[in-house]
């Protein structure tokens, strides 16, 4: 079992490499796979390789920061979502199914529709994306202060906030002009187009910081998995672990939606691959998860700017359109088996 682990995380890892760099390749200005890294290093070490002035501004102007954002928001979504399913023991739970993203969707079409920010004028979309999505987040933890911090009732709170959050969203767009309401459902829909670079740096540090705070606390998310009794039993700090990681998934995945839009499915999906392959162990999970991840969105991202081109279809359309039959799938083969 080690040396199948290390065969998946290793594999996983090096065609994160292959595949950004078959990307990076792709578009309406096709470059060759070597020149688009060549592109890459001539940045880094500059003057040991030659590289066309076209290859420079596309790679590191138009495509770089799109599939940068990809890797780093497929690994939070993947990530997320094991640890969630992992404290809620339910192997449907994600931040999304916990209201994550129809927060962020409100907060969106409020700065779309009505033009009105939290964070002023410049961060209007972002800013209101961010805050609004924090708000379930905010109410679970509220629920459970008062009620206790079982599976349960985080996911039935999480459920509630989504539907009024999904209400508020309605309403916002019933009384918009079309044009606000075509811009509003589009960011819904979620796209990597609105990547840049000042954004990396934001989501690469909340990246690092929730990583680092999952892995440490991944022995303590393997003893929940059977049980709150059992996990107290064996000196587990159930509520104070369940409240950490509902934070840190919350928190990342409300970071990537506000830049990003709603990519439904990774979190979901990417998880349950790497169980197939590699089991439930959370220390090793969390790792797979993220590259894994960082896989799904980057081939999705791909695929949704080739499959049509030169018209790119939005990569979180795509991913719920082939997610969900891979999911059903891999549901049925397990129940089979």
């Amino acid at each position: 079992m080690l040396f199948k682990r290390i065969l998946f995380l290793a594999i996983c890892a090096g065609s994160i490499f292959i595949i950004a760099g078959i990307s990076l390749a792709q578009g309406s200005s096709s470059i060759s796979f070597t020149e688009a890294y060549a592109a890459v290093f001539n940045k880094i070490f500059p003057d040991y390789l030659t590289v066309s002035s076209l290859a420079d501004s596309v790679v590191w102007i138009l495509r770089l920061p799109r599939i940068l954002m990809a890797i780093l928001a497929g690994a939070i979504f993947a990530m997320s979502g094991s640890t969630t399913q992992a404290i809620l023991r339910n192997p449907l739970a994600t931040p999304y199914t916990l209201g994550v993203s129809a927060g962020a969707g409100l907060g969106a079409s409020i700065g779309i529709i009505l033009g009105h920010g939290i964070l002023g004028e410049h961060l209007v979309i972002i800013g209101n994306a961010f805050i609004f999505s924090l708000i379930p987040a905010f109410v679970i933890l509220m629920m459970i202060k008062r009620r206790g911090a079982d599976p349960a009732t985080i996911i039935l709170s999480g459920v509630a906030v989504m539907y009024v959050f999904s209400a508020g969203n309605t309403l916002v767009q019933y009384f918009a002009e079309a044009n606000a309401v075509t811009e509003a459902v589009f960011w819904l829909v979620g796209d990597l187009s609105r990547a840049s670079w000042w954004q990396l740096p934001y989501v690469l540090i909340v990246f690092l910081v929730c990583f680092a705070i999952n892995v440490k606390m991944s022995w303590d998310l393997n003893l929940m998995k059977m049980g709150d009794d059992t996990a107290k039993s064996l000196g587990v700090e159930v509520e104070r672990i369940r409240t950490i990681t509902l934070i840190t998934a919350c928190i990342s995945t409300a970071t990537v939606v506000s830049f990003t839009g709603a990519i439904g499915f990774v979190c979901l999906l990417a998880p349950h691959i790497c169980r197939a392959f590699i089991g439930g162990d959370e220390r090793v999970l969390i790792v797979a998860s993220s590259l894994f991840g960082a896989n799904l969105l980057l081939i999705a991202d791909l695929i949704a700017r080739r499959i049509i081109a030169p018209i790119m279809l939005p990569v979180g359309a795509l991913t719920a359109f082939l997610g969900g039959p891979l999911l059903l799938y891999l549901l049925i083969r397990r129940k089979v088996s």
